[in-house]
């Protein structure tokens, strides 16, 4: 397991230890972002050394899983109410006082966001919260309506095009704390964070995001459709999001036949007759389009680093955005030939060096982010 974590994290493998053929990210950035991103994220442009043994996307998606070590993390909940009677949880981890930032109301803030149907109590987000926590800073987790065991008070539950809640989360926490703040999102979370940030622009109330999200809804999928995928991913998450829909059978009936919805095999079935219904979409097509953030690139305005893999059975590298981020002064994108659907996870996200160096990289040096501007075709990746 340990060299699984060390590999991840874009280190050379022990002398003798099995390893796949290494890759060098593809890094795609404006100049400036680009600059910013190899003078402080020295790990974006470090050459990626996938374990021979869990080398492929299925398998890192599973493996992440089953490798990741479960941090004690104790947080402390708020509930917040909404405009139309609805509530949602937002859990802060409690944190050791800071050397750096003695005082709780100057640290800076990670807005953490897991994926569909998940919550606070994911091993993959007590791992990034974590981290935040041994840097400095405070972390808080944003629970979606009905998923960290709170009653659903409102027919709809959440979507990743319904930012209002977000938006609410985050006002709240900077009317309680006026410091800087970074949201990651992971999955689903991070599809949220960018339809946030395209419908908010400069408005956002956040300094920066870090990201591993899909783009394309449709390309989601249709991949997640196949066979194997089906099996392996799809079918495990329509059964989760199912029990969500009976678990809150009391209103969301008030709705839709819940029984119907309870016969959805897929994710897509689930969205034509639940969330488009919910979210008054004319269809699932409708609500997909509306989802998916690779045609809202240029409307974010806030600095947002995207980490996917090419092997992503979430997310097909043909579905990247990469024209329109190599035209965006505010995205940055890495792409790792090998990692999967997160799998990375266990090694750049909540253990140390991206997470790390990049948020230490945002709140330390906002000054060289304040003037990202469009630019003329040229250096745009590395």
């Amino acid at each position: 397991m340990a060299e699984l974590t060390l590999v991840l994290r874009g280190d050379r493998p022990p002398e003798g230890a099995p390893s796949a053929p290494p890759f060098r990210p593809r890094l795609v950035a404006g100049p400036q972002f680009l600059a910013f991103l190899k003078q402080h994220c020295p790990i974006t442009v470090e050459t990626f050394y996938p374990t021979l043994w869990c080398f492929e996307g299925q398998l890192q998606t599973i493996f992440q899983i089953f490798t990741q070590s479960q941090p004690q993390v104790t947080y402390q909940s708020a509930v917040l109410q909404t405009p139309d009677g609805g509530q949602f949880l937002l859990d802060w981890a409690e944190q050791p006082i800071s050397s750096h930032h003695p005082d709780p109301t100057t640290q800076p803030i990670v807005l953490l966001l897991p994926g569909i149907s998940g919550s606070s109590r994911e091993t993959y987000i007590l791992c990034l919260a974590d981290q935040p926590l041994r840097d400095g800073y405070r972390a808080v987790v944003f629970n979606n309506r009905g998923c960290r065991g709170e009653e659903l008070l409102t027919r709809k539950a959440y979507c990743a095009s319904y930012t209002e809640d977000l938006e609410i989360a985050v006002n709240h926490i900077k009317h309680c704390y006026p410091t800087p703040m970074l949201a990651v999102g992971i999955s689903f979370g991070g599809i949220l964070v960018l339809n946030y940030l395209a419908r908010t622009g400069r408005t956002a109330g956040l300094v920066a995001g870090l990201l591993s999200a899909c783009w394309d809804s449709f390309e989601t999928a249709n991949s997640l459709e196949t066979p194997l995928n089906y099996l392996l991913f799809n079918k495990p998450i329509t059964v989760s999001l199912c029990q969500f829909v009976d678990r809150h059978r009391k209103v969301i009936k008030k709705l839709v036949d819940v029984d119907f919805v309870l016969q959805a095999c897929t994710i897509r079935q689930l969205d034509e007759c639940y969330t488009s219904v919910a979210f008054e979409y004319q269809d699932w097509v409708a609500y997909h389009q509306a989802v998916s953030p690779k045609i809202k690139v240029d409307a974010i305005q806030v600095p947002v680093f995207c980490l996917n893999a090419a092997d992503d059975p979430f997310s097909p590298a043909h579905a990247l955005p990469l024209q329109a981020v190599q035209h965006s002064p505010h995205v940055a994108q890495l792409i790792t030939a090998r990692g999967g659907h997160i799998g990375f996870l266990k090694g750049l996200l909540p253990r140390s060096r991206l997470l790390h160096q990049y948020t230490r990289a945002i709140f330390q040096h906002p000054e060289e982010l304040c003037n990202l501007k469009m630019f003329s075709p040229g250096d745009r990746e590395c």
